[in-house]
């Protein structure tokens, strides 16, 4: 195996690929030593030029393939090795679920070191594209050019772009003419607003700056066949910002819920700002097993409607329901869990972070006819508290679904504590899952593990976990 130097950093000539790891990267051995590297398939050979440098591992990038591996597939989107998502594209979907599972057990194994049932085979998503309800696309004044255009003698001009951020790259945005994500509808909206844009020469947010116009755009498609429009802009201009949305609202009737945002804060997020509502309504609803729920411009809910009702039926069933017990729902969100169990519990006790999406729990509750259920707002630390729960009842099942950093130490403490029977935890990270397994292993065995695609073509991967009292 051949060796040159390039800035210092080697490259490895003829290397297979042998794996896929972390974060979904494609995993080469030389040696003792282990690179990662994005693009590539396990059983490619290729020629590594290494990025980077760590400790215990590198970093590179296939510059030559020498053979491409029977598994690789071609990828269907024009955007794919440039743009951060979808990028198992060139991995057909029974190895993508493959590698998710593996994923699940070895970071279990590794991280959790706890005693495990045998892994239930992964659910896979029916639809590999447009599966998603929800995008949001980022306006940029200067659009990210490609190597083969940086390298071409064409001009391209730097105008505006409407997409992606770049991987690691946090003013660079790629613009995107056809997103596989979202019902197709999604990139009219998108397009037709890019095209408005630049016809009446309105500024494209400049994040280094801080200045310029159109700022984000927020699209939630739902199975209900309603659509959620949201406009951030960084100032106000009311004559260009009314002449923008009239034109979706007379170009896309589709559009139920037309909204916009001044967000002149240095960051994206606005779940702090005021969302006015331009036409239409300032919500809209989901529909699951019979439930409807309700869906505002800052409510969480999972991303892929099909698949979210797999993995409610998964969390019902671990959760072994009899109609007599108290279920606490940790970190409810809008209240789908805790209402899509509440007709086989006592009660259900829902706790949830934002305000406004414990507002809408209670309204799903309300439209569902649903009465056995409470909503409460509030740091999940601090609300879940050994009065609050000598308040509330003691949980007979807890049923946990946290952000991907896991639950708070404190939070482990307190349910520990509160000592109910079951708990199932659903979680969108396995590795952090794992580490509150390790913390709930003196008390609590694992019973049933149950991995959940929720987005195909990327590394991501839910996992449903079932602990009984031990």
């Amino acid at each position: 195996m051949g060796r040159n130097s390039r800035k210092n950093l080697p490259l490895y000539e003829n290397v297979k690929i042998v794996d896929v790891g972390a974060e979904g990267k494609a995993i080469a051995k030389v040696d003792d030593l282990v690179i990662f590297l994005t693009h590539a398939v396990p059983g490619d050979v290729a020629d590594i030029q290494i990025t980077k440098k760590h400790r215990r591992f590198c970093e590179g990038r296939a510059v030559k393939f020498h053979e491409y591996s029977s598994d690789r597939m071609e990828a269907f989107c024009e955007h794919f090795g440039v743009c951060g998502g979808c990028k198992w594209q060139n991995l057909p979907y029974e190895k993508q679920l493959f590698y998710k599972q593996k994923q699940v057990a070895d970071q279990l194994t590794r991280i959790g070191k706890v005693e495990l049932p045998e892994i239930l085979p992964i659910f896979g998503s029916e639809k590999t594209t447009f599966y998603r309800n929800k995008l949001e696309f980022t306006f940029s004044n200067r659009r990210w050019l490609t190597h083969e255009e940086m390298n071409s003698s064409d001009e391209y001009k730097a105008e505006g772009a409407l997409g992606f951020h770049i991987p690691g790259l946090f003013d660079k945005v790629i613009d995107i003419k056809k997103c596989w994500l979202q019902d197709d509808i999604s990139n009219q909206i998108r397009n037709a607003i890019k095209e408005h844009s630049l016809k009446n020469n309105l500024e494209f947010f400049d994040i280094r700056l801080q200045n310029g116009f159109l700022r984000n755009v927020i699209i939630r498609t739902l199975s209900t066949g309603q659509v959620m429009v949201i406009v951030a802009f960084f100032k106000e201009n009311k004559e260009d910002r009314e002449a923008l949305l009239e034109m979706l609202k007379q170009t896309f009737p589709q559009i139920t819920s037309l909204m916009y945002v001044i967000n002149e804060k240095g960051n994206d997020t606005i779940t702090d700002q005021e969302i006015l509502v331009y036409s239409g309504t300032d919500h809209v609803f989901e529909e699951m097993e019979g439930l409807k729920f309700k869906i505002g411009p800052k409510s969480f809910y999972q991303t892929n409607s099909d698949q979210a009702y797999t993995l409610y039926k998964v969390a019902r069933e671990f959760a072994a329901l009899t109609g007599n017990e108290t279920v606490y729902d940790l970190y409810t969100g809008t209240g789908t869990i805790a209402n899509f169990v509440a007709r086989s519990a006592k009660k259900v006790i829902g706790i949830e972070y934002v305000p406004e999406a414990i507002e809408d729990a209670k309204i799903n509750s309300t439209i569902n006819t649903i009465q056995n259920t409470s909503f409460f707002a509030g740091d999940m630390k601090d609300v879940l508290s050994q009065a609050f729960i000598n308040k509330h009842g003691k949980p007979d099942v807890i049923i946990t679904d946290p952000p991907r950093a896991g639950m708070d130490a404190k939070v482990v403490e307190t349910i520990i504590s509160a000592a109910p029977q079951r708990i199932v935890y659903v979680s969108c990270n396995p590795a952090t899952q794992a580490r509150d397994l390790d913390l709930l292993n003196d008390y609590y065995s694992v019973e049933k593990v149950q991995p959940v695609d929720m987005f195909p073509h990327t590394h991501h991967v839910e996992n449903v976990v079932c602990l009984v009292k031990r």
